[in-house]
């Protein structure tokens, strides 16, 4: 069933309506980069045809610009409001699908997200990224290999996440730097550090985008993840989380990022239990995770 056919439009109104399309598509005809003419072309068929198939009236268009223009205004250096945005349609997801076509074995990507850093800290194989952020200690290890199971010696390995209180650090303001750091792996491919941890947080809902989940009745809740991002010469950069098998909030994580191949077991030690690298905690209990890393080659098929 058409467009037309569902909305009863005349065949008249339908006409001025393609028209319209017809000449905003040929307006990028001319230019010069064929990509960039593709991706405006597809861009102008498919809006025009969603304000036509959902029939947008004027004060819901003034109303999605007067959203966008809140959007722009919370965001700045620190918090990226339209990242946000993309995430909770799913659109940042998709772009990771289809920019990361399946190889054999490798790991599989999921969303950045909107508080990676540059220049994160650098520590030590067996080095803490917490710097004092709230939160369980965790002994993170595991290996980095191709996907022939070759290990990959030096791969740069940039870990972030939130603290116990559901904050990373680009939130504290104080504008310290916690949880969040950079390691490589040996010559064996093995690396291994302690982080924190990972809890539930809500990807922050005090604006627009937070006003249309509670508008739709959606949560805003993330579940439980490790940020990582890999990168080795010759292979492809992997930007993906681990998340926690048993987290309530697996099968609805706010912004879709949740694979089945990157839930592991975070195992909790109980209190006095001897540590990987013989550091004290004390009366506290902690847990550890392995997550082996597979990089798919650099020459591997991507979308576009």
């Amino acid at each position: 069933m058409s467009i037309d056919d569902r909305t009863e439009v005349s065949s008249e109104q339908s006409n001025r309506e393609r028209e319209l399309t017809d000449k905003v598509v040929a307006s990028f005809a001319g230019a010069p980069d064929p990509r960039l003419r593709e991706v405006l072309t597809g861009l102008t068929e498919h809006l025009h045809a969603f304000i036509r198939e959902v029939r947008l009236t004027q004060d819901e268009w003034a109303s999605a610009i007067d959203f966008l223009t809140a959007v722009g205004h919370i965001t700045d250096d620190r918090r990226q409001e339209f990242i946000l945005l993309s995430d909770v349609f799913g659109a940042s997801m998709q772009t990771v699908t289809v920019n990361n076509e399946a190889v054999a074995g490798e790991t599989e990507s999921t969303v950045f997200g909107p508080f990676f850093v540059d220049d994160a800290p650098a520590i030590e194989s067996g080095g803490d990224i917490s710097q004092g952020a709230p939160g369980q200690a965790c002994w993170v290890e595991g290996t980095v290999t191709d996907i022939d199971g070759n290990p990959v010696a030096h791969a740069r390995i940039e870990v972030w996440e939130a603290d116990d209180d559901g904050f990373y650090d680009v939130q504290y303001s104080d504008g310290r730097v916690a949880a969040r750091g950079h390691l490589f792996s040996d010559e064996n491919g093995r690396f291994a550090f302690w982080g924190l941890t990972p809890t539930p947080y809500p990807i922050p809902f005090d604006g627009p985008v937070g006003r249309m989940l509670d508008a739709v009745g959606r949560s805003p809740m993330r579940a439980s993840h490790l940020h990582f991002m890999v990168t080795a010469e010759g292979q492809r950069t992997l930007i993906t989380h681990i998340f926690v098998r048993g987290d309530e909030l697996l099968d609805r994580d706010s912004v879709f990022g949740v694979k089945d191949t990157l839930i592991k077991d975070f195992v909790e030690q109980p209190a006095g239990t001897p540590t990987p690298d013989g550091r004290d905690l004390g009366e506290n209990t902690w847990s550890r995770v392995e997550f082996d890393i597979v990089l798919a080659p650099e020459s591997a098929p991507t979308g576009g």
